[in-house]
């Protein structure tokens, strides 16, 4: 009807049915940004921040939030990570930091919005340990970079 996996010929909302798919190896990556202040990005660099690590406490909730997709974005299948990675690249030019998630599972579904979970709470973990330097920060950019298994094989954005 819609072309959307999510929505049933009644228009209803629902969990798509992955009971007669194949495991394979799924992996995907997403990435995303926040830019801030001199002043918050010379903290952060510095790791001068009152709060703490601001990127290894993120690179944690990254991993957490990743863990949790299906608790938060209501139609996801929960999905057994078998690995997931979060790491971050301080970019001057824009004061800003960047944020990869890279996730991996032997599963039925793919690992796309585990991904991108992981990106979205690692950038509003920093959100909240520099909010008291900088309250303008802007999140931006959080897009799927790859997504590699299952039928549809792999994928790649153009940069």
């Amino acid at each position: 009807m819609t072309g959307f996996t999510h929505i049933d010929s009644k228009g209803s909302a629902v969990m798509v049915d992955v009971g007669d798919k194949p495991e394979t190896e799924r992996e995907a990556a997403a990435e995303g940004f926040i830019r801030m202040n001199e002043e918050c990005f010379a903290l952060l660099k510095n790791g001068a921040h009152k709060k703490g690590d601001v990127l290894g406490t993120a690179r944690i909730a990254g991993i957490m939030g990743a863990k949790k997709t299906s608790s938060l974005i209501p139609l996801c299948h929960m999905v057994p990570l078998t690995a997931l990675t979060l790491d971050f690249e301080l970019i001057e030019e824009s004061l800003s930091v960047k944020a990869v998630c890279k996730a991996k599972a032997k599963a039925v579904t793919g690992v796309e919005m585990e991904a991108l979970t992981g990106v979205s709470t690692a950038l509003l973990t920093v959100y909240d340990m520099c909010k008291a330097v900088d309250r303008a920060m802007t999140i931006y950019g959080i897009r799927l970079l790859k997504k590699q298994g299952g039928k549809s094989g792999l994928w790649e954005a153009e940069h």
